[in-house]
C-alpha cells in the first residue's frame, strides 16, 4: 500500500492540475493519478486563444507551465496510474485502487474528464486538431472566410453550428434525420438563420459524413444520402463533429452517482458528490461548460472546498448556503 495522502486528484488535465495547485500550495499532501500523462484532450489542441491571460498558446505548452507551477508546491504526479476503483473505508477515509497499488486519503477530486464521441471515419483521427475539431466555440474564429461542414442535430450541435456562422463564410449542416432532436427554440433559431436570403448556412437532412479527405489539410468531405445511399465529395476547409461527449467515469460505477450517460451527479455550487470527501472537476460532471478555462475553475473550487471539509465533516450535508463556506471567498 503507498503513502496516506491529505488529497487524490483522479486525472491530470486542466481540471485535476488547477485543483492540485490549489490543493498543494494550501499545505496538503496530493497527488495526482493519471492513466496516460498530464493534459488529456488539451494535448491535441494546437491553438489556444480564449485561456484568460494566455494570448495563445499551445495545449502541451499551457500543461507544461501548469503541471511545473503545481509541481513547485510539491504536487506528486504519478503517470501510468488507471484508477481501477475506489472504496470508501470504515475510518471515514478513502481508498483509491489502481492496478498495482493502493493509496489511502483524506479526500478525493475527481477529474478523468471525457471524450468527444467520434464518428469513427477515415480521415477524423488523421486532422483531429488542424481541420477536424469538436468544439465551435474553441476553434471557430480560426475559420474566418473559410467552408465548414458541421455534423449533429441536438442542442450542442445547433449551438455551435449558430456560432460557427457567425466566423465561417460558410456552414453546411449535416444531420441524419429528417428533423433535429434539439429543444423548439433553438431549432427554430437554426431555421430562421438557414432561412435568410443570401444565407451562409445551409442544411442537409437525411445526411452522414463516411469520410474527410485531403493530403496536408482538410480538402473536402465525403457526403452521403441515408436515403438514396447517393455520395458525393463536397469541399470544405473543415469538418466540426458535435456528437456528443462519453464521460470517462466507467471505473466509478457503484461508488459515486451518475446519469445515465455516465455523467457525475454533483451538487454544482460545491461539487461535492454523493459520497462525503469526494469532489468532482472537470468535462465529467452535470452542468460542465466543457471549455478549459471552466475546467480549471472547477479544480480550484474542488480545492478549496475540500479546506471545508476538513475543518467540518458535517458541512457535506449542509444545505448550499448564498455565503461561501469560511475558506471559499
Amino acid at each position: 500500500m503507498a503513502d496516506n495522502y491529505d488529497c487524490i486528484i483522479v486525472g491530470g488535465g486542466p481540471a485535476g492540475l488547477a485543483a492540485a495547485l490549489y490543493a498543494s500550495r494550501d499545505r496538503f499532501k496530493t497527488v495526482i493519478l493519471e492513466k496516460f500523462m498530464p493534459g488529456g484532450q488539451i494535448n491535441l489542441t494546437e491553438r489556444i486563444e480564449n485561456y484568460p491571460g494566455i494570448e495563445r498558446i499551445d495545449g502541451p505548452g499551457l500543461v507544461a507551465q501548469m503541471q511545473k507551477q503545481a509541481e513547485s508546491f510539491g504536487t506528486e504526479i504519478k503517470n501510468g496510474a488507471e484508477v481501477t476503483s475506489l472504496e470508501k473505508l470504515s475510518d471515514g477515509q478513502i481508498a483509491v485502487i489502481c492496478a498495482d497499488d493502493k493509496y489511502v486519503t483524506r479526500s478525493v477530486i475527481l477529474a478523468p474528464g471525457s471524450d468527444y464521441r467520434n464518428l469513427g471515419i477515415p480521415g477524423e483521427e488523421k486532422f483531429r486538431g488542424s481541420g477536424v475539431s469538436y468544439c465551435g466555440t474553441c476553434d471557430a474564429p480560426f475559420f474566418k472566410g473559410k467552408h465548414v461542414v458541421s455534423v449533429g442535430g441536438g442542442n450542442t450541435a445547433v449551438e455551435e453550428t449558430l456560432h460557427l456562422a457567425k466566423f465561417a463564410e460558410k456552414v453546411t449542416m449535416i444531420h441524419r434525420r429528417d428533423e433535429f432532436r434539439a429543444a423548439e427554440v433553438l431549432v427554430e433559431e437554426l431555421l430562421a438563420k438557414a432561412g435568410e436570403p443570401n444565407s451562409n448556412l445551409t442544411i442537409k437532412y437525411s445526411t452522414v459524413a463516411t469520410a474527410v479527405n485531403g493530403k496536408n489539410k482538410v480538402e473536402s468531405a465525403t457526403l452521403k444520402n441515408v436515403k438514396t445511399g447517393q455520395e458525393e465529395d463536397y469541399p470544405c476547409d473543415g469538418v466540426f463533429i458535435f456528437v456528443g461527449m462519453v464521460p470517462n467515469t466507467g471505473f466509478l460505477k457503484g461508488f459515486v452517482e451518475l446519469t445515465d450517460h455516465g455523467f457525475i451527479k454533483c451538487e454544482c455550487a460545491y461539487l461535492r458528490t454523493s459520497v462525503p470527501g469526494v469532489f468532482v472537476a472537470g468535462d465529467c460532471r452535470i452542468g460542465a461548460a466543457m471549455q478549459l478555462a471552466t475546467a480549471a475553475g472547477d479544480g480550484v473550487i474542488a480545492a478549496m472546498m475540500l479546506k471545508q471539509y476538513f475543518r467540518d465533516p458535517n458541512w457535506w450535508n449542509e444545505p448550499v448556503s448564498d455565503v461561501l463556506p469560511p475558506g471559499g471567498r
